[in-house]
């Protein structure tokens, strides 16, 4: 693994950091209820630490694929969530979620940034690192 494919590495383990601290914070220490969808959002954030932790001990730029996935997946699922808090059309469509409405924001800082769109900016940057790492291995071959 080069440099920067290991740099890359860190910054998507970094991101990943950030954003399982951040969902723990709001949930833990701000008292937020996560819902469903937030959850769903966890279960694609929390395992991409784990993986890119993981390449870094082995120095394995191939995971790139896996966080990649994960994070793709995770990014679709948080701009739908946004859509549904910001869109009235999408609204109307919203599932059930529990005990905490999917459509309620518990932040809007400058009115647009709600903790999907957070967790999708988050999702979006390790998709796009992860595609980088993914040339840079195929380049290398």
């Amino acid at each position: 693994m080069n440099k920067r494919q290991e740099n890359a590495l860190i910054f998507i383990a970094v991101t990943a950091l950030l954003a399982t601290f951040g969902s723990l914070y709001y949930s833990e220490v701000k008292g937020f209820i996560p819902c469903t969808l937030c959850w769903y959002q966890r279960i694609f954030m929390y395992p991409i630490l784990l993986i890119a932790g993981i390449g870094l001990f082995q120095k394995n730029a191939k995971i790139a694929l896996t966080t990649g996935a994960f994070a793709s997946l995770g990014g679709m699922l948080s701009l739908y969530h946004y859509g549904i808090q910001k869109l009235s059309f999408l609204q109307a469509s919203a599932p059930s979620c529990g005990t905490v409405s999917c459509t309620g924001a518990y932040v809007n800082y400058l009115g647009f940034i709600t903790i999907p769109f957070l967790a999708f900016t988050a999702f979006l940057l390790i998709a796009i690192t992860s595609m980088l790492m993914l040339k840079w291995q195929k380049e290398t071959k």
